[in-house]
């Protein structure tokens, strides 16, 4: 099978959740599948480190897709057009966007619906264009993949797609997290907290990740307790929020 994907995320200097998501999975479907021949479709220049086996032939297909107009143009011209070139028999998308213009068919995630709970947390036009075409991505896809029962059932409650359609998937924890010894622990606090231990938070910095709410607890826990744990954030400044600001 000639199995097509949307490896737009896959940035060597930007690795978000998409991005992780898109690594750990397409990098064990590919090595665990020899059998079946991958089309990445990347956005822009790659790195070769995203090239996990031979059976991977990297495209570039343009323009960047960073703007709701240029998701329509690549999605649904530049993608299409490439699924016809290199007759992919199904077109696997790890972000859920899909294209609306080809009968290849296609397997979307969508990981959540946070966009229809929130819409106030995203900018204007990309809050559109995802309320916009999400409902036409669930319907067009063939099967979709979620990450948790919860967001199933949000998608068959909001969009109306059979159950039977969607399988739920959970996330795994990718080989490098394990435990460190105490010398090890050590010298990570020594780094980061002055060597005191430490809560860590690890996302961007969205308002739809509750980080207001975080700090909130973690002053709290702080005036409850007297401990001497600190919080440790790690993330970037995403679509910035008036309610916080966090200095580099």
């Amino acid at each position: 099978m000639r199995i097509a994907v949307n490896a737009r995320f896959l940035l060597k200097h930007k690795m978000e959740g998409f991005g992780w998501y898109s690594y750990e999975t397409l990098k064990r479907i590919t090595q665990n599948h020899p059998e079946h021949q991958f089309i990445f479709f990347f956005d822009r220049p790659f790195d070769p480190k995203f090239i996990f086996a031979d059976n991977i032939e990297p495209v570039i297909l343009r323009p960047p897709a960073r703007h709701p107009v240029l998701f329509k143009i690549w999605f649904n011209i530049s993608v299409t057009r490439a699924l016809k070139k290199y007759k992919a028999d199904l077109f696997f998308s790890p972000d859920g966007y899909l294209s609306l213009k080809t009968d290849v068919p296609q397997i979307g995630v969508i990981h959540d619906l946070n966009f229809e709970h929130y819409p106030e947390d995203l900018p204007v036009w990309p809050r559109k264009y995802l309320k916009k075409n999400f409902p036409l991505f669930a319907k067009k896809a063939v099967h979709i993949l979620t990450v948790s029962e919860f967001s199933k059932q949000d998608i068959v409650r909001r969009y109306g797609i059979n159950p039977q359609k969607i399988t739920a998937a959970y996330n795994g924890a990718s080989h490098h997290f394990k435990p460190l010894n105490p010398e090890e622990q050590q010298a990570i606090r020594k780094e980061f907290t002055d060597g005191f231990p430490f809560i860590v938070f690890v996302g961007a910095l969205h308002p739809r990740k509750n980080v207001v709410r975080l700090l909130q607890a973690y002053d709290q826990f702080k005036s409850g307790t007297k401990s001497e744990t600190r919080l440790l954030i790690v993330g970037e400044n995403l679509w910035r929020s008036k309610k916080f600001r966090f200095r580099n």
